[in-house]
């Protein structure tokens, strides 16, 4: 008996470092004063082998009206100066991120898309799911990650300092974001008109992130921006196949290749178009120009079949051909228009699908995560009950909209030419009025705004104020930079309970039901969903990349300059 216990003590304490290393860390953070979305705050915080002082402010756009937001933090020393470390055993660096899964019922989409494109060769953020409290109240669970950002062991470029002005140290390195920006960021905008059907613009502006505008000189944003013309009126050129004057002179056809079909599995709505990172290396001393690379990839959370807007719920569709909201590169497109880079795409596709995207190891992926993240999720959707809904619920609703009456808009007055269930004018905005620049059917305005009234401080798109909102009207309780009213609708009326327009978030009364292509009333119903829609879509590229060199042709749309018109209000508002 005693060798027995002996024994069964030698088994225990062999499978203790298994089992701590499935169990999901905790994040403490204590605060002294409001988080906020403008400047970072200062906390302490308790994660794994770090307890010290951090900076914390919330992140993100239309998420800030989720219940569970996300967060910038910032490692500090004692004096209040940013610090490295390494935050739950991943490298050491100062800047992280915790992204909330809010709208991504299985959790996994973001580190499922970080881990793929890491397999993939590249660098991705590396992730850990954490359970977080802030000032003791439970957050549920949480993607901790790394941000991206300049480093060795994040995208490793050159070091640039503002003496690098001249010669080749001004070259590189450079990190370019296509998204959301805002008066804090260096820009310029694209030399080629983006493409989408329906879209109110078709300029692209790309944002200089690495260095920060208040570091990046003058000379370095010029070069910059003169590479990335280069670059994209290259593609557009007669000879952009040319292997020694053609596009391959400057961008790093393997990674653009690896970016593709990591865009295109996924079925990202803002696939290319937002959350579109690049970076660009130091010219080699030989001379050779350093190239421009795409990656590494961020904000899958809406991919994967998790989303009703950008042909995002269509298993059939193609990133690349653009959608409705905001416009696509063209160089996409393009690139797609030479049969070496449409053969590149097939032979590095099929090698994928033997190892990485095999259906076994997507789903051993899928099968590991939820083993860790299982015995959690419960307590998960406690907290935010609003994420599951009853089979009821399901068999009666009516499909997901952007507010109240679907897509925020108001109830159909008496045309039929109007699509039932679209809230009357499509996407909440006002019919054409006689402008042939307004595309028809889109409802005039997009999602239900108005155009920009000659001030740059309110970013394009989404028909000036963001996502069709009035401004905000003073009121704090509003997320300054999504538009005052969310996504378009009225405030709540009498006793409405929920923000938004009459009735504010769509069919379930939450802000799932905004992006929503489906719901589910239990985590293992996400997953089963998640595993058949992945099964689907690489069929789908299974079936249409074998014929990348044979007789696929892309779809071609005319690349068209496409302005927001002059508005001058309406008659009641004068």
């Amino acid at each position: 008996m005693k060798r027995f216990g002996m024994l069964l003590l030698t088994v225990l304490v062999a499978a203790m470092p298994l089992m701590a290393a499935t169990k999901l860390p905790v994040m403490r953070i204590t605060t002294s004063t409001t988080i906020g979305n403008r400047e970072k705050v200062p906390a302490q915080m308790q994660a794994g082998d770090y307890n010290g002082a951090i900076g914390i402010k919330l992140r993100g756009n239309s998420s800030l009206s989720f219940n569970q937001k996300k967060y910038t933090i910032e490692l500090r020393d004692e004096n209040g100066k940013e610090q490295d470390f390494p935050l739950m055993g991943m490298p050491a660096h100062s800047q992280w991120v915790l992204l909330a899964p809010y709208n991504d019922v299985s959790m996994m989409r973001d580190p499922l898309a970080f881990q793929l494109w890491r397999d993939m060769g590249h660098w991705g953020p590396r992730t850990k799911m954490v359970e977080l409290y802030i000032d003791e109240d439970y957050r549920g669970i949480y993607i901790l990650c790394e941000a991206i950002k300049r480093g060795e062991q994040r995208v490793n470029v050159s070091k640039l300092k503002k003496t690098d002005v001249e010669g080749r140290e001004l070259t590189g390195g450079y990190i370019l974001r296509i998204d959301a920006y805002d008066q804090d960021d260096a820009t310029f905008t694209s030399k080629v008109p983006g493409i989408g059907e329906g879209i109110m613009t078709s300029q692209i502006v790309w944002s200089c992130i690495y260095p920060k505008k208040k570091k990046l000189q003058a000379e370095q944003l010029a070069y910059i921006q003169a590479f990335v013309d280069s670059v994209e009126l290259t593609i557009q050129s007669a000879h952009f196949t040319d292997p020694q004057w053609g596009y391959a002179r400057y961008i790093d056809v393997p990674s653009f290749v690896d970016y593709f079909i990591h865009t295109e599995l996924s079925l990202n709505a803002d696939g290319y178009k937002r959350s579109a990172y690049f970076y660009k290396e130091k010219d080699k001393e030989d001379g050779t120009i350093g190239k421009l690379f795409a990656g590494p990839v961020w904000d899958y959370n809406l991919a994967y079949g998790n989303c009703n807007f950008c042909n995002a719920n269509n298993i059939e569709a193609w990133c690349f051909e653009g959608g409705n909201t905001q416009p696509t590169p063209a160089l996409w497109q393009r690139l797609l228009q030479d049969p070496a880079f449409r053969k590149a795409v097939k032979m590095r596709y099929k090698a994928l699908r033997k190892g990485i995207l095999s259906d076994k190891a997507i789903n051993k992926y899928i099968k590991t995560q939820v083993t860790l993240l299982h015995p959690y999720v419960d307590r998960h959707f406690e907290k935010y009950p609003e994420l599951l809904v009853t089979e009821e619920q399901k068999a009666n609703s009516i499909p997901q909209g952007f507010g109240g009456f679907s897509f925020g808009g108001f109830p159909p007055m008496g045309n039929d030419s109007i699509p039932k269930g679209f809230g009357g004018f499509p996407f909440g905005g006002f019919p054409p009025m006689g402008n042939d620049s307004i595309p028809h059917g889109v409802g005039g305005f997009p999602f239900g705004g108005f155009p920009p009234m000659g001030n740059d401080s309110i970013p394009k798109g989404f028909g000036g104020f963001p996502f069709g909102g009035f401004p905000p009207m003073g009121n704090d309780s509003i997320p300054h930079g999504v538009g005052g009213f969310p996504f378009g609708g009225f405030p709540p009326m009498g006793d409405a309970p929920m923000p938004g327009g009459f009735g504010g978030f769509g069919a379930f009364g939450d802000a799932i039901s905004w992006f929503a292509a489906y719901r589910v009333s239990s985590y293992d119903e996400e997953i089963t969903v998640l595993r058949e829609w992945l099964s689907n879509r690489l069929a789908f590229l299974d079936r249409n990349i074998e014929r990348f060199d044979q007789d696929f042709e892309p779809r071609i749309q005319e690349l068209k300059e496409r302005t927001i018109p002059q508005f001058n209000g309406f008659p009641f508002f004068q």
